[in-house]
């Protein structure tokens, strides 16, 4: 499975690639929005981890963009993102986010909702 993460912090981006990679999974990292829309379109990935607060685009835009592409893959698109209040969640999942996760996040937690 290919997994899109689109995350400006470093830190967190590794962290996150690097718990997926342990479970078997190649991701692809992309540093703002635009780059993750191009990489989205490059790539073709079965999985993106996705960012709201991103330069560039941010992460509402980036998804809502993914959603009107035509093309072979629908992706799966998890936002995660430190922006929890519940009006976050629904403007996230009312622009195509199938899942939210707010940060922290527990590393396995985050796996276990890639699998699913």
């Amino acid at each position: 499975m290919k997994i899109l993460i689109v995350e400006d912090d470093r830190e967190i981006a590794q962290l996150i690639r690097e718990t997926l990679e342990r479970e078997q999974f190649s991701c692809v990292l992309a540093e703002d929005g635009l780059r993750g829309l191009q990489a989205f379109k490059d790539q073709e990935p079965d999985v993106i981890i996705l960012d709201l607060m991103l330069p560039g685009l941010d992460g509402l835009e980036v998804c809502t963009r993914i959603r009107q592409q035509p093309g072979p893959k629908d992706p799966y698109i998890l936002m995660l993102t430190a922006k929890g209040e519940e009006i976050d969640r629904i403007i996230g999942l009312s622009t195509g986010a199938d899942d939210y996760l707010v940060k922290p996040f527990s590393p396995r937690e985050l796996v276990a909702r890639v699998r699913a």
